[in-house]
């Protein structure tokens, strides 16, 4: 599948992206591609398209059920990682969990144009969590975070692109070129050593 790399038209074209970037799409990890895209580096962004295009697109497709929707997701995705590559924090996690997550907001983008219709207006507001219940659920939040840095890289992988993504087992499979059942094992065996860790962090 080729489509056209997601630049903004005031961008230079393919052509010249190519040479910009000699580096192979293998020999830089994710994190070093989009510091590069933060700085603007067109040729990381074009290894990082290539990387993620195949993916992103068969999550697209899957769920919005329309090859044409879905090209227009997979544009909307990239065009965002560009523009918003500075809002990445490597701290917060890794790369493919943000990227999907700017995907999934794309494809519900999609759905929500495909299916809007008039709403009625509620007749009272919806109750906005206070101060008390915000700060109990950052309080989660990061034991949670915490205690997911703890789990081995191949665990924390799978649940991250699973809860932060939103990926079925089946896509995290085929995003990772794993058999089915290792990414259930893992899952399982992930899910298991995080509730340990937080039972023992509940403990402290």
């Amino acid at each position: 599948m080729e489509l056209a790399l997601p630049f903004p038209a005031r961008l230079p074209g393919r052509a010249e992206i190519a040479t910009i970037h000699t580096m192979s799409v293998h020999e830089a990890s994710d994190g070093e591609l989009m510091r590069r895209v933060r700085e603007g580096d067109r040729g990381a962004f074009e290894l990082l398209y290539r990387r993620y295009s195949r993916p992103v697109f068969g999550l697209a497709l899957r769920r919005l059920g329309d090859r044409g929707r879905a090209e227009d997701a997979l544009q909307e995705t990239f065009t965002s990682v560009w523009r918003s590559a500075g809002s990445y924090r490597p701290e917060r996690g890794p790369v493919a969990p943000w990227l999907f997550a700017v995907a999934r907001n794309a494809i519900v983008d999609r759905l929500r144009q495909r299916t809007d219709t008039t709403a009625d207006v509620p007749e009272a507001a919806a109750a906005e969590p206070g101060p008390p219940d915000r700060a109990e659920a950052d309080w989660i939040s990061w034991r949670v975070h915490r205690a997911l840095e703890e789990l081995p890289p191949a665990e924390r992988q799978v649940i991250e692109l699973a809860y932060w993504s939103g990926l079925s087992q089946s896509e995290i499979a085929e995003f990772l070129n794993a058999p089915l059942g290792t990414v259930k094992t893992r899952t399982r065996s992930g899910l298991s050593r995080l509730a340990g860790l937080l039972e023992e962090e509940e403990l402290r």
